[in-house]
């Protein structure tokens, strides 16, 4: 039962992962290694590093060009002020050779830039999870800790909104695409018994420009056992500039309860262009997370100075009593002396 109590909690670590009863959670709650975000944020006071680098393999057979080459995710989380709330700097960088073979002289041209750079903040609006007695685990029954719940179809529901950045003549965007834009995002989350997660993100970039997309992306996460997680995910993109089908599979392995490794393949079922990467990613936490005191006498502290003051009664009593004994050992001593002298 110990084990059941603990996988729910485990499954906090990864990046579309379980918060029963807050944002924080015992281990790092990542959202790598796929793209999607969970509702839930990394709680007050944690500072979070994510990273993944990446391998580029492209291939468009309508225009007949290829792209190879790396690059990589980042971001940078925080939580401030409340616990729904977080704030985030993330992107992407990304370093390629773009070979052109329309031609007889096939022309290979070196390219580099973030594809992307987005700060913004997010926000829970809505945790069914919250305050409640029955997302608790049952301790004395494995089976109503697996049995389907459905209240569980209810998901938390969190939104963000941020700003783009763009540099001009940037090699993966839009031409004209320059300076700040508008992003937001409808994000949820269901959490089912047995360690199963389910992310969908509803995604609307950089508003107002020629290269204003539109993407869903739907994440289905399991918990394998304390340390393994596996997800399944698939992302939909368009727009006037780039339109995808993209599939992900991968895994992450909790290495302590501050940091996490990942890996995840990435690929596509269309040649215009095909899409075939590689992700290697890790996540990493600076906790300085304290859960805030409520005032009902039954803080650490307020049982710690229970205990020292209990402890400091009893040294008096003892003290008390120890005096009493040595002064009617001196009344009785008194007593037989004049007894004597009589």
């Amino acid at each position: 039962m110990k084990f059941i109590k603990r996988l729910l909690i485990i499954v906090g670590f990864f990046a579309n992962n379980l918060a029963l009863q807050a944002q924080y959670t015992d281990v790092i709650n990542s959202n790598r290694p796929g793209m999607s975000r969970s509702a839930f944020s990394v709680g007050t006071n944690v500072l979070q590093f994510e990273v993944g680098p990446y391998t580029v393999n492209e291939d468009h057979s309508l225009l007949n060009y290829e792209t190879s080459g790396w690059g990589a995710d980042f971001a940078i989380r925080y939580g401030f002020l409340f616990e729904e709330l977080e704030f985030k700097i993330e992107g992407s960088y990304q370093n390629d050779t773009f070979t052109d073979k329309r031609s007889l002289i096939v022309q290979e041209t070196p390219r580099s830039n973030f594809k992307s750079f987005t700060f913004g903040a997010k926000y829970l609006v809505f945790d069914p999870y919250k305050n409640s007695a029955e997302e608790k685990p049952n301790l004395y029954s494995w089976k109503a800790n697996r049995q389907f719940k459905w209240k569980s179809l209810i998901p938390a529901v969190a939104i963000y909104a941020g700003a783009n950045f763009d540099t001009d003549n940037n090699p993966y965007t839009a031409t004209g695409i320059e300076g700040f834009s508008p992003k937001v995002m409808l994000a949820t989350q269901n959490n089912f018994n047995g360690g199963w997660v389910f992310v969908t993100n509803l995604i609307k970039d950089r508003i107002g420009t020629d290269q204003s997309d539109f993407s869903y992306i739907l994440t289905l996460t399991h918990a394998i056992n304390e340390q393994w997680v596996v997800f399944g995910e698939t992302q939909g993109i368009q727009s006037d500039f780039y339109a995808d089908n993209l599939l992900r599979f991968g895994g992450a392995y909790l290495w302590s309860k501050n940091f996490q490794l990942d890996t995840a393949l990435t690929f596509n079922t269309k040649d215009t262009p095909s899409v075939f990467n590689i992700t290697f990613g890790a996540s990493y936490r600076l906790d300085f997370h304290k859960d805030k005191e409520i005032d009902n006498g039954n803080s650490a502290e307020d049982v710690k100075n229970r205990k020292t003051k209990s402890k400091k009664t009893k040294t008096k009593k003892k003290r008390n009593k120890n005096d009493e004994d040595d002064q009617q050992k001196v009344k009785k001593q008194k007593r037989e002396d004049e007894d004597f002298d009589d």
